[in-house]
């Protein structure tokens, strides 16, 4: 890397977010302090035949066009005539970007569109059973059995041609750069919960090498909806219930007894320090290091300890700081018991049971996918600005597997903040930020 490169300092100028917790930064920062209960009913699934009836969606969220921040009149009218070929995530990412874009001064543009790009972060997005069903009424026969050599003739022109265009993973990055006019670098990730930091790393690496001065690092993602809910809670750890007085999210506590589904996006507007500076935006944080692993067991089952604990060490080696360096520690504390234990052990080996205090917004927010990590990140620039911690919800109870140091609300933050999140196969990532100086 050329000394040009190493001297380019990475900061966040703008964050949008659209949450369970609420879509700005403040009430976001305001509901995990008081510890707020967002998981409701599901009032657009079949509940009573799921395993699991209540989670923390964004009840603030509809997908219309008020929602996505201020904006000038010719991209309002573009985005509405949108929103038609997309589905919920890919709205609430285009929202969430939206919003980081006017929170950092950007709302009207005046960036140099070929210095300017985004690294953006989902799941795999399902489509939905209904976006079918015309055509599968098409192959039925008259005793209504499904006859497969009717879908040719019958069943696709009942598809509606656009249809593809709703789910495809790296539609939230179109869209936001044909309505924002960004021409620089561009990129998709689909690796489930570690998509967030990946991205990060990404985004601050382009432009850290020179490649682009104003970069958007998103993610979006959702645990509920029609077909993911089934496959997550026949896959995975989730807290069952139907009613919201039966289900918690404990991060590390004792009586954690699985995830609670979610669903969110975020969006942080990147800038290189010298160039914020001089237009006189307002700084956030730095990003400092990021970093990332994937470990498998001699047996071949994932190792999510020592993937966990490798992207945490490559993110301090990424910065150039030192365990002691880092206030506190951003948990994904999902509240399942093998995926806690594992995170709370890799936070242990690199940075101590006791040196750091550790907090989590999937107390508040359940398990929102590709999103967590960034989700992650804005409590953590919430809490350097405020000078405080929120308490780790929902705990009380110890757990011997999860030797960690639980964040109260009487906390410092410190000056910087580590976080990292794992998927199930045990690709991780890890990011630091820290206050701005």
């Amino acid at each position: 890397m050329t000394e040009t490169a190493r001297s380019r300092r990475v900061v966040v100028t703008g964050i949008g977010l659209i949450s369970a917790l609420g879509n700005d930064l403040g009430t976001f920062w305001d509901g995990l302090r008081s510890n707020r209960n967002t998981i409701a009913p599901f009032d657009d699934l079949p509940s009573d035949r799921f395993p699991v009836g209540a989670g923390a969606r964004p009840q603030s969220f509809s997908g219309k066009i008020d929602e996505f921040g201020p904006l000038p009149k010719d991209k309002r009218k573009s985005i509405r005539k949108g929103l038609k070929v997309m589905c919920r995530e890919i709205q609430m990412g285009v929202a969430a970007a939206q919003l980081a874009l006017s929170d950092a001064g950007w709302g009207e543009g005046g960036y140099d569109p070929d210095r300017s790009g985004m690294v953006f972060g989902s799941d795999y997005i399902l489509t939905t059973p209904d976006e079918f069903e015309s055509a599968v009424r098409a192959c039925l026969d008259d005793d209504g059995q499904f006859t497969y050599d009717r879908w040719g003739e019958y069943a696709i022109p009942k598809v509606a041609p656009l249809w593809l265009l709703k789910y495809l993973p790296n539609m939230p990055a179109s869209h936001i750069a044909i309505y924002n006019d960004m021409r620089g670098p561009s990129n998709s990730l689909t690796v489930r919960e570690a998509s967030s930091q990946l991205a990060l790393h990404e985004a601050m690496a382009t432009i850290v090498r020179g490649h682009a001065d104003l970069m958007l690092a998103g993610a979006t993602g959702t645990r509920i909806h029609s077909l993911r809910t089934i496959h997550i809670t026949m896959q995975e750890d989730v807290a069952r219930g139907r009613t919201a007085d039966e289900i918690c999210s404990r991060p590390f506590d004792a009586r954690r007894n699985g995830m609670v589904l979610g669903e969110g996006a975020a969006v942080l507007v990147l800038e290189e320090a010298a160039s914020a500076e001089a237009r006189g935006a307002t700084i956030l944080a730095e990003v400092v290091g990021a970093g990332s692993s994937t470990a498998y067991q001699t047996n071949g089952r994932p190792d999510r300890q020592a993937s966990m604990a490798q992207a945490m060490r490559a993110a301090l080696q990424s910065a150039g700081m030192t365990s002691e360096q880092i206030g506190h520690y951003q948990a994904q504390g999902l509240s399942t018991k093998a995926g806690d234990a594992a995170e709370a052990q890799a936070v242990a080996q690199v940075l101590g049971a006791d040196h750091v205090p550790v907090t989590s917004v999937s107390g508040g927010l359940g398990n929102p996918g590709a999103a967590i990590g960034f989700l992650q990140v804005a409590a953590g620039i919430a809490a350097l600005r405020s000078g405080q911690l929120f308490a780790l919800p929902n705990f009380e109870e110890a757990d011997r597997e999860c030797p960690v140091r639980p964040a109260s609300a009487d906390d410092a933050p410190g000056n910087s903040f580590l976080c990292a999140a794992a998927s199930p196969q045990a690709q991780a990532a890890a990011a630091i930020l820290r206050r701005w100086e």
